[in-house]
């Protein structure tokens, strides 16, 4: 008969009542650790954004400070100046960024919003921010225009006018110019949005406007009518200016450019078609796509640069998106990878009347920015400095370590520095501008990424920057060409069959290894020489553990009996053949991939060690890794699925046991599993989710495996009482912790162990019998025993680490690196491999002291239990209601604490082993699959994820980082004097026919113009902060920062004020609450009582 606990059904009601720690009764005296940790280390904050910003849809570049600004679908904006230094702001409506315009060297930027919402930034601090607001409630904005050195910004409009905005007060002039006016009798029809705005470069007091119909108007500023009007029967995408200010060149819907003389007749002097076919009769050629934009720029030396994008034929079908260069005689068609969201013409002057002298091209593409060298022959790119390849294939998983060991970035970047491509342009990056940070950091960081394709890629993530180090293809160890009889194996993962699913590394050793989705696992070493392997050496494992009718429930007794499974290393189904083919008579014995036969040439960097793949049995494919583990001191690497799990032992290359997660427990399961009988029905597992959109197809694919893997966390119900039998008997294995601990209770001495977390919450303890060094190790069988189970918890476990008597963190033993591929003689050889002694607490002491703490975190709750007695002594119930999705214990400058990532977007972080709660932050509102894959917390109070498909968000929980941030991060803004306008020269100044210069203050200022309606706009002033408007109280925007600073002292005075009010509410609050108390004493008193 089962025994009644009362304390469990105390613990019970504490949990469901608090959430505090619920102290275990024991003995307390020995347990008293002093938890160095306290709330106050904590602090959440965002560092820093990587990667290429999601969805772009606008661009801007200054270019006397050598900034480039891109906004995007989300309302994102991101700021990049030289390697480096980057920065991300948001626009808290969310609305898509439809144009952004620098006002030019003076640190601030105009952003226009789809929800016809202006902004101006303020890019004078490290963090920008929002100084003025303007939402337009009666238009929608389609075009702006803001002048070099001008403070008006020109805006047009859906219905065909132009508002002017005052970029200092953020005010709307009285000036403005209506359509109907503009076009007056010359179209009968409404001439459609503004598509383009600017001013003649030689006359500021002429204005161009384009409206989407085909009418271009001239209009004089001055005497406020149209000078010229011209008209084309096809629609304008854009149009651009000639330096001189008497041509400019339109962009057309029909594949046309049109040239146009401004004093010209009512036709274009000249109307070319790029890429349509002429025909031969003097027809006009067949049209072509639209010409989205165009630009014409100017130089000395020689011809104009006419650079537009679109325009190309119909009958191209599956051309891929160009940019087409055309300079003199000579046309160029640059092809793009990704359709052209908008590119600028680089250009030496920032004047607009100058000779432009283009030397780059920016294009932004859907997923990619490129830079074309306009200067050299063949029109080369240049090598892009920024860490925006982070979705060349989709991101699948992510690893973060920081604090790594000092010699691991070189040594990763030597390799990848051989991994370069040729043919880049050979000039200097020329987005240059900005300054890097002046804080320093006193330890490295990297990031690993799996891709969706196979590739693995190492970045250092060192002070808040990102950098590619090394990308290693895993693909190449299989065969790319699948055979026929190979065809069942698509159901595993039709697209990326290759992806990667988890990553286990050692820092110290540099053993990698990579279990992908196709049920197979390779082993990586590293070596600084490159090497042909002749044969990839392969194991072939059948996991499958179908409890039959002939089985009794418990059937792992034996094999704890016989604890000897080196011989024969599977325990059901015959032993597995380490070949290359599968040759079994049962035809369904095929793993998903077939490993490459021919020899493999493998380059320096990480070598293929060993191959381990999982083969189908009868008829059904493997189920999922779901835990990798590896210990390069021990030799040995762990992986399990929704089955069980298999230890293989890759010095000697065989599989040292295979067991199914029932058989662990041997005699004592917590279970009465029933006895099933296979399954017809097929599974398949399900791939890893294509993230490259978002779109809801790719979302319910992640939900379809099978296996209880935590990807799927969202999907599976999360009651952590399981009903179904078919659920306690498919108990898989979610995580491993490879430790040199006390295998059973009241063990006096350390050994080496595997520790097991089910995905039922329970945590098993294997103990591991290992060969001594040397050469015994290469011939000696390793021998695991299973000694049962230790503790259990709710929901499936995440993670378990081990504590010293002290509260230290015990880290798993390692080896050093070594060279494997030195062909020194053996001796020498087993120097360097020496086995590191394994860092412990002093336990020879026969007494049995509680000398270690094992900390173990599940879906739902954590605890500590105390070694070697196994006796729990604390518990903490971290969510009822919702489940965790990361769990690391990591390692402060202060201490240790356990950090979890909770599926409700919380962010908590618990001290231990008392489990306090430290921090407890609402960080995301939303998560969703991708970032429930990709969060990792690492050493140090780093964090990471991908908040996008493309970008990688870094966050801290340190205090200490989040006040060292502020002198880690890059400056925007650097004080550069702006260049000399150009010389008019003699007979110009003499004649007049040089710039015109005009007084807009006169025509758009208040006193000439009025005021404009009130309800067609509204202002709000930004939440930009007063350093910035110190740092911008020069310049442009001087006026109005001047104005704000007075303001915002008011306004602190007002706070004051505030304050002292509220000192005063608060004193009479308590002199009223006194009151009340005294009255409740005196209240049954009788007078004589007093």
């Amino acid at each position: 008969m089962k025994k009644f606990n009362i304390r469990k059904v105390l613990d019970g009601l504490k949990e469901v009542s608090s959430s505090t720690p619920s102290v275990q009764v024991g003995p307390q005296e020995n347990h008293l650790i002093q938890e160095t940790l306290q709330s106050d280390h904590f602090q959440l904050c965002k560092t820093v954004r990587h990667g290429f910003p999601y969805q772009p849809s606008s661009m801007a570049f200054d270019p006397v400070q050598k900034i480039l600004a891109i906004g995007t679908q989300s309302g994102a904006l991101r700021l990049f100046g030289r390697p480096g230094v980057e920065c991300y702001c948001q626009h808290e409506s969310g609305s898509a960024v439809i144009q952004l315009q620098f006002l030019i060297n003076e640190g601030a930027l105009v952003s226009a919003l789809a929800d016809d919402s202006v902004h101006l930034w303020n890019l004078r601090q490290k963090r920008p921010a929002i100084l003025h607001s303007l939402k337009f409630n009666r238009e929608r904005i389609t075009f702006c225009h803001l002048p070099f050195q001008s403070k008006w910004l020109y805006i047009g409009t859906e219905r065909g006018n132009i508002h002017i905005v005052n970029v200092e007060s953020f005010m709307l002039s009285g000036y403005v110019i209506m359509w109907n006016k503009a076009i007056e009798l010359s179209s009968k029809a409404h001439p459609g949005p503004v598509v383009h705005i600017s001013d003649n470069p030689m006359d500021e007091g002429k204005l161009i406007i384009g409206f989407e119909s085909g009418i271009v108007v001239l209009w004089d500023l001055k005497s406020k009518k149209a000078d010229y009007r011209y008209t084309y029967d096809e629609a304008i995408h854009s149009v651009a200016w000639h330096h001189e200010g008497k041509q400019f060149i339109c962009s057309h819907s029909d594949g046309t450019l049109t040239i146009w003389n401004i004093r010209g007749s009512g036709k274009p002097i000249q109307t070319i078609t790029p890429h349509g076919k002429q025909p031969k009769d003097g027809k006009k050629p067949e049209p072509c796509k639209p010409i989205l934009k165009v630009e014409y720029k100017t130089t000395r030396s020689g011809d104009p640069f006419i650079i537009f994008s679109g325009g190309l034929s119909y009958d191209t079908v599956g051309r891929r998106p160009c940019l087409t260069v055309m300079h003199g005689k000579s046309t160029a068609v640059l092809e793009m990878d990704y359709p052209i969201v908008d590119f600028l013409t680089l250009c030496e002057t920032p004047y607009p009347n100058d000779f432009q002298e283009p030397y780059a091209v920016v294009v932004l593409l859907e997923k990619d920015l490129v830079v074309i060298d306009l200067a050299q022959n063949g029109y080369p790119i240049f090598e892009n400095p920024y860490p925006l390849t982070i979705h060349e294939s989709p991101v699948t998983c992510c690893e973060y370590f920081a604090d790594c060991p000092v010699d691991l970035i070189p040594a990763l970047y030597s390799v990848g520095s051989r991994q370069k491509r040729q043919g880049y342009s050979k000039k200097e990056w020329p987005v240059s501008g900005g300054n890097w940070g002046q804080g320093t950091q006193s330890y490295s960081e990297i990031i690993i990424t799996g891709h969706a394709d196979g590739t693995v890629k190492f970045w250092d993530a060192s002070a808040i920057m990102l950098q590619v180090l090394y990308k290693l293809k895993t693909a190449k160890v299989f065969d790319r060409n699948r055979s026929k009889e190979d065809k069942g194996s698509t159901d595993v993962s039709d697209e990326d069959p290759f992806a990667i699913q988890i990553m286990a590394w050692c820092p110290e050793s540099r053993m990698l290894c990579v279990a992908g989705v196709s049920a197979n696992i390779i082993i990586y070493r590293f070596s600084k020489l490159e090497v042909t392997t002749e044969v990839v050496q392969l194991l072939e494992v059948r996991m499958q553990y179908e409890l039959n009718e002939t089985e009794s429930p418990d059937g792992g007794e034996q094999i704890s009996a016989h604890p000897t499974p080196g011989a024969s290393p599977q325990t059901s189904g015959p032993p597995s053949h380490p070949s290359t083919s599968s040759n079994n008579s049962d035809g369904g014995n095929m793993p998903c991939l077939k490993v490459r036969s021919a020899p493999l040439k493998q380059s320096p960097g990480y070598q293929v060690d060993l191959v381990v793949q999982l083969v189908w049995v009868s008829g059904e494919p493997p189920q999922q890794i779901t835990s990798l583990a590896l210990n390069s001191t021990y030799g040995l690497m762990a992986f399990g699925n929704s089955n069980g799990l298999a230890v293989v032992d890759y010095i000697q290359k065989t599989v040292v046991l295979n067991l199914g997660t029932v058989e662990l427990y041997g005699s004592n399961d917590p279970y009465q599993r029933q006895p099933r009988s296979p399954r017809k029905t097929r599974q398949p597992s399900g791939g890893l989710c294509d993230i490259n959109e978002g779109s809801a197809t790719s979302e319910d694919r992640c939900k379809s495996p099978t296996s209880d893997h935590r990807d799927n966390s969202f999907s599976r119900s999360r009651s952590s009482s399981v009903t179904s039998i078919d659920k306690e008997a498919r108990e898989g294995i979610n995580s491993f912790h490879f430790c040199e601990t006390f295998a059973r209770k009241g063990d006096c001495t350390l050994t080496p162990c595997l520790y097991v977390g089910t995905s039922l919450g329970t945590v098993l303890v294997l103990s591991l019998t290992l060969p001594p060094a040397g050469e015994q190790r290469q011939l000696q069988p390793v021998i695991i025993s299973p000694t049962g189970m230790l503790v259990r918890l709710k929901g499936s476990i995440l993670r378990m680490a081990f504590l010293d008597s002290t509260g230290s963190l015990l880290t798993p033993a390692y080896d050093p690196w070594y060279e494997p591929n030195v062909t020194a003689d053996g001796e020498e050889r087993e120097k360097v491999r020496k086995r590191r002694p394994v860092s412990v607490s002093p336990s020879t002491s026969q007494d049995l002291s509680e000398s270690q703490y094992a900390v173990v975190c599940s879906e739902k709750q954590a605890k500590v239990i105390s070694l070697p007695s196994q006796t729990c002594i604390y518990e903490h119930s971290i969510t009822e209601t919702s489940f965790i999705l990361r769990a690391d214990v990591v390692q402060m400058s202060q201490g240790v604490c356990v950090a979890c990532f909770c599926a409700n977007g919380h962010i908590m972080t618990l001290s231990v082993p008392g489990l306090r709660p430290l921090m407890d932050v609402n960080y995301l509102p939303l998560t969703n699959m991708r970032i429930a894959r990709t969060f990792c917390f690492t050493n140090l109070g780093q964090a990471m994820y991908l908040c996008s498909p493309t970008e990688i968000q870094r966050i801290t929980y340190s205090q200490d980082t989040c006040e060292n941030l502020q002198e880690l991060l890059g400056e925007l803004f650097t004080p550069v004097e702006t260049p000399e306008a150009p010389n008019r020269g003699f007979f110009k100044g003499l004649f007049g026919g040089g710039a015109q210069s005009l007084d807009r203050e006169e025509l758009f200022g208040e006193l000439a113009a009025g005021k404009a309606s009130r309800s067609l706009a509204q202002h709000i002033p930004g939440p930009g902060g007063i350093e910035g408007m110190k740092g911008a109280a020069s310049g442009v925007v001087g006026d109005l920062a001047r104005a704000r600073i007075a303001l915002d002292e008011r306004g602190q005075k007002l706070g004051e004020l505030e304050e002292r009010t509220a000192a005063m509410m608060a004193s009479a609050d308590s002199f009223s609450k006194h009151a009340h108390e005294m009255m409740l004493k005196c209240k049954d008193k009788k007078w004589y009582q007093f």
